[in-house]
């Protein structure tokens, strides 16, 4: 007997995930035996509470399937919905009165740590009421945080970006060699520093910028940083230090909170900005040299101009690997990467409990970090430059990239 397919998209975006949400409703179509209707969720699980839904098919109609897979942010539109901890609350027997009026049988949600949570509740209380809904997981976040998986979709294409800003970043700040500079670039990572790692690909040779690169992994003391800083500039007068908003001091404070107060989501997640700023003023205080910090904020999750076409195909694949999945009966369980080698670089795909991967979060080995604390070692490089590699062509129209746009 068919049945329907939901799919919706939750959390911050990625410049991929809309490659897995490609490769969700494409695979999808392909199984006409099995799948009848493909749905999508407007603004994930809480815009499906609301019957805010589409039908995925029409985006062959309108040519909008092919743009799909190339364009950035969430087609779908995305929500921080969290469901409640309490299997007994009234929200998930209404969820699933939705799911049998609407013939539903396959769920899909792409999402990092909190949308796997999701995905966990879902196929708990499905389990609890006899339900035969299959949940699947499928993972993205830049910040490359999730257990069980190799790395993440969106890591692979927000590493490339952080590379190559910093990159080019360097080589502006070079250009005056007659006085002392300091250049700081605040990048997303909130208690991992994979992302900030990357910035280490950046490096055309040893003693490259950047020449400093701190990790939420490790604690952050202030006057080492400094008496690192004035250590580098005796030899490298344009310096180029790489840190992740997460940094914190050995007593768990976010250097971003010395700055002022911050702000929390709905999560209860403290919202961190700000680290680069406090650190560019302690500089110009203490060492007195010319300093700017950049804060790359949002661009590292939704610039399209650096796509990894590894990160990309590797995206659309755990789409496909989760229809796939679905159709052999899985539940419950978050598409992996398992990588087989690094040279040349090999992936295959697996699942995972869901639930032993929500709610927790994979940091950078220690192993990966010098001692000092203020670099990556070449172990990090290995693993993180297959992940950045190939070229994508992203469509154009007037000069411009084209995207599918949901009227």
């Amino acid at each position: 007997m068919k049945k329907n397919l939901i799919v919706g998209q939750s959390g911050g975006p990625t410049a991929v995930i809309n490659g897995s949400l490609y490769g969700v409703v494409t695979e999808a179509m392909r199984h006409t035996e099995e799948i009848d209707e493909i749905y999508g969720m407007i603004n994930g699980i809480e815009g499906f509470l609301n019957g805010h839904m589409m039908d995925m098919r029409s985006l062959i109609e309108t040519n909008e399937l092919s743009l799909l897979r190339t364009t950035p942010g969430s087609y779908l539109g995305s929500c921080r919905y969290k469901l409640p901890e309490d299997l007994n609350d009234p929200v998930y027997p209404l969820l699933f009165n939705k799911f049998t009026s609407h013939g539903i049988g396959y769920f899909f949600y792409i999402g990092g740590n909190d949308s796997m949570d999701t995905v966990s509740k879902l196929s708990r209380y499905a389990k609890k009421i006899n339900s035969d809904i299959r949940f699947i997981g499928v993972p993205k976040t830049i910040d490359n945080d999730l257990v069980h998986t190799d790395h993440t979709p969106g890591f692979g294409s927000a590493a490339k970006y952080v590379a190559s800003m910093v990159r080019e970043v360097a080589i502006d700040a070079s250009v005056y060699d007659n006085k002392k500079s300091v250049t700081i670039v605040e990048i997303m990572g909130r208690h991992a520093g994979w992302l900030t790692a990357a910035s280490a690909l950046a490096r055309k040779y040893d003693g490259d910028n950047p020449r400093l690169i701190y990790l939420p992994e490790t604690a952050f003391d202030q006057e080492a940083f400094l008496t690192k800083v004035q250590e580098m500039l005796k030899t490298t007068p344009n310096l180029v230090v790489c840190l992740s908003e997460g940094i914190h001091d050995k007593n768990g404070t976010f250097v971003c909170e010395l700055a002022g107060d911050i702000g929390t989501d709905t999560f209860g997640h403290k919202m961190l900005t700000g680290s680069g700023k406090y650190l560019e003023n302690l500089i110009k205080e203490r060492i007195g040299v010319k300093v700017r910090s950049i804060e790359l904020n949002v661009c590292q999750r939704c610039s399209c101009e650096y796509l990894s076409a590894t990160d990309l195909n590797e995206s659309e694949n755990a789409g496909i690997v989760g229809v796939q999945a679905a159709l052999k009966n899985q539940t419950g369980v978050m598409i992996t990467f398992i990588r087989n080698r690094d040279l040349p670089y090999e992936l295959s795909y697996g699942t995972a409990d869901v639930t032993e991967i929500c709610n927790m979060e994979k940091a950078v080995p220690s192993d990966w970090i010098t001692q000092d604390g203020c670099d990556v070692t070449d172990s990090f490089i290995r693993y993180a430059r297959p992940l950045i590699q190939g070229k994508v062509v992203v469509p154009e129209e007037n000069g411009l990239p084209m995207f599918a746009y949901r009227k």
